[in-house]
């Protein structure tokens, strides 16, 4: 009887605590997975094409991604965590390679809290709102974390992924590398 009693308490609990799962969170907060910090970089020859990037920004502002440049693409959402931890990285960065543009493509937030982040972590460069254009990754390099970051050669095509929080001295390196 026993037996019974605590098998019946032990599934009777699982059931409730299941139920109260996610109480606070938003679908995109617990569907989110977190990059490792691992890189990945393709050598010239095997690289595949970067889709064109272009849209509206957080600032309103349509933008295309400039040809015959080397890119940074920062994938980033304000709700996450590691992606506030690498912004002060990411904008270092920027201003140390100021011949590197630098774009991000905001996932899963809204735009009110997107534009408080961008406003208190002092980035300059442009956010693009539209984050169906990490579809054109798919061949490629995905981005498959939060945050993620691709940089893309002068030719266009994608050279290197760093999945999870970036440093500035990992993505000074891995420009470095795809300057040649």
């Amino acid at each position: 009887m026993y037996r019974k009693t605590s098998a019946l308490l032990l599934v009777s609990s699982i059931f409730l605590l299941s139920g109260c799962s996610g109480g606070g969170s938003s679908i995109a907060e617990e569907s989110f997975v977190v990059g490792s910090g691992v890189q990945t970089f393709i050598k010239e020859g095997s690289r595949q094409k970067a889709p064109a990037l272009s849209g509206m920004t957080l600032t309103g502002v349509n933008y295309t991604l400039p040809a015959n440049t080397i890119a940074v693409v920062n994938v980033w959402a304000s709700w996450c965590s590691p992606c506030r931890a690498e912004a002060p990285a990411l904008v270092a960065v920027s201003e140390n390679y100021p011949d590197v543009a630098f774009v991000g493509i905001l996932t899963r937030d809204n735009l009110v809290n997107a534009e408080a982040f961008v406003r208190s972590k002092n980035i300059s460069y442009p956010t693009l709102i539209d984050d169906a254009l990490l579809v054109g990754f798919k061949g490629s390099l995905p981005a498959n974390a939060i945050p993620s970051t691709i940089v893309i050669d002068s030719k266009g095509f994608v050279a290197a992924r760093v999945s999870g929080i970036v440093t500035i001295g990992s993505l000074s390196a891995l420009i470095e590398k795809v300057k040649g």
